[in-house]
């Protein structure tokens, strides 16, 4: 496969379930189910727990906790360009984000919601009853507009504007020598392109790194063992901002990522071939994490209006 060229996002090249763009009340209206805690059997996580804005759309954590405070057995991904993917979770099992969103809630690992319990207290609430009635012209509400307004809400967390989005439109001291560099070697020497390409830096497909030894990844989903130990590209858009790195979230910081694909992975099963030791120099990593340093471009979204009016009342709180 011949690596696409990078480039900037196109807010035009989005393709919409219904073919136009959600209205600004349909995102509002899956900002507050993002960040609302009603959606974790227990009432107290939210989708935002883990994919806290405030730290890139992740939570900082190797493995995420669940609603009983056990780690999950992944990392939390960051949710920046969604909108262009085709392909979601690490494990490539959600084709659309109106796949992917309402996963998480049903998990009994991660959000441990029904979806009998989900649409009763959504049905309960009459500030829901009034934005989706608002919104969709209708009063029952299903599961599928709700995950439609999630999906909403997660298409319109886009990052397009870095340091290195500014140079590809003409911007010569937007990178600094060092980050002009960094870009020669994500071309060339480094690879890194070969996997991390086109404008949102990810061939949106499965590769093996040699760092899975149980998890096996794509093949648990297709059922193909010659996939085994397979996990999506990530994008590197806002990179600086979403440590730790990989699927399992085994590696700390860029500077360990770094040394991991010099020394050409690591020594799990039916690792990819595109592994091989790099021979980059000291100050040819500096450079390379001075490019990634410049696709930094912080997605800022405040939390939702006080959300009272959207809370079931204390006595449903455990049904």
């Amino acid at each position: 496969m011949i690596a696409e060229p990078l480039s900037t996002p196109d807010i035009d090249d989005i393709e919409y379930p219904v073919d136009m763009p959600p209205s600004a009340e349909e995102i509002m209206l899956g900002k507050y189910l993002f960040f609302d805690p009603q959606l974790s059997g227990n009432h107290t996580i939210s989708c935002a727990t883990c994919h806290n804005p405030d730290n890139g759309f992740g939570d900082g954590l190797k493995l995420s906790a669940g609603h009983d405070g056990k780690p999950l057995t992944r990392h939390t991904p960051p949710l920046y360009n969604l909108a262009w993917s085709s392909s979601l979770f690490w494990d490539g099992r959600a084709s659309s984000l109106e796949h992917q969103v309402l996963m998480p809630i049903y998990n009994p690992s991660e959000m441990n919601l029904s979806e009998k319990v989900l649409l009763k207290r959504i049905a309960k609430s009459q500030f829901y009853q009034s934005k989706f009635k608002q919104v969709y012209q209708q009063t029952d509400i299903t599961p599928h507009l709700i995950s439609q307004a999630l999906a909403a809400f997660m298409r319109n967390i886009i990052t397009n504007n870095s340091p290195f989005d500014e140079y590809l439109a003409g911007a010569e001291n937007a990178l600094s020598p060092q980050a002009k560099n960094g870009l020669a070697l994500f071309e060339g020497k480094a690879k890194c392109i070969e996997c991390h390409d086109g404008a949102n830096f990810t061939d949106d497909s499965f590769h093996s790194l040699g760092i899975a030894f149980e998890d096996k990844g794509r093949a648990n989903v297709i059922k193909d063992n010659s996939l085994a130990y397979r996990f999506k590209t990530p994008t590197l858009r806002n990179i600086t901002l979403t440590a730790p790195y990989m699927h399992n979230g085994s590696l700390p910081d860029l500077e360990s990522v770094m040394t991991f694909y010099n020394d050409g992975g690591g020594s799990g099963p039916n690792k990819d071939k595109l592994m091989e030791p790099l021979s980059l120099s000291q100050s040819e990593i500096r450079d390379l994490i001075a490019f990634l340093s410049a696709l930094t471009d912080p997605v800022l979204i405040a939390r939702p209006p006080s959300m009272t009016k959207a809370q079931i009342s204390p006595n449903e709180m455990h049904k």
